[in-house]
């Protein structure tokens, strides 16, 4: 069950201007390696998929995609990204270009999905979850409380609060990764928030979470 102390990272990113401004330099950084990849610099390109792999698996598996399949998607989308890099020119930051593509390669993942054949019914991807990962580190259980809290959310809120919240993305990069208005981006995320720790309130006193509009 979620305890009190769940409800810090529902509560919005803290305005640090140091942390925004490591942010931007990491961000510079790894776009500088994009652009470095491009012109065939094989560093470069260990540097920018170490970088931002994690981000990618984050972004792919709270979108909704089945966990066992998230690191195939996250491969799916470097190598998508590495297959264009002659097409990135900097002008959003790489980070920006890569969540968009993993955006697409999740939404094909899922065209490619409803048009085959389902085979056999599938456990619930939280559970997957539980038994793909080892019990016992630090965070785990909340880890999973809060998967289970953004997997209530209708998608598009969802996505909005994993862009910014979790990945950290300034609002106006999140907005170009869904290919909407900044202000929409804003009400999903103060939506999903007060959502979250709604849901979250509620567990924490009467037990399973709820669906949540």
């Amino acid at each position: 069950m979620p305890t009190a102390h769940d409800t810090t990272p529902l509560a919005g990113r803290t305005a640090d201007p140091a942390a925004a401004e490591r942010e931007a330099c990491a961000d510079a950084s790894i776009t500088a390696w994009a652009l470095a990849a491009r012109g065939g610099d094989s560093e470069a390109v260990e540097h920018f998929v170490r970088a931002l792999h994690r981000d990618v698996r984050r972004y792919v598996t709270y979108l909704g995609a089945d966990p066992q399949h998230a690191d195939d998607l996250a491969q799916d989308t470097f190598l998508r990204a590495l297959g264009s890099l002659h097409r990135f020119e900097g002008r959003s930051s790489a980070r920006t270009w890569l969540l968009s593509i993993a955006r697409r390669a999740v939404i094909d993942n899922y065209r490619y999905s409803a048009a085959r054949p389902r085979l056999s019914d599938t456990d619930d991807w939280q559970g997957a979850v539980e038994r793909a990962q080892p019990r016992g580190l630090p965070g785990f259980e909340e880890g999973i409380a809060l998967a289970e809290l953004l997997d209530a959310l209708p998608e598009e809120r969802r996505e909005a609060f994993v862009l910014t919240q979790l990945l950290g993305l300034p609002y106006a990069q999140a907005a170009e990764v869904s290919h909407c208005p900044v202000g929409t981006v804003r009400s999903r995320v103060a939506r999903a928030r007060t959502a979250l720790i709604t849901s979250l309130r509620a567990a924490d006193g009467s037990g399973p979470v709820t669906s949540v509009a």
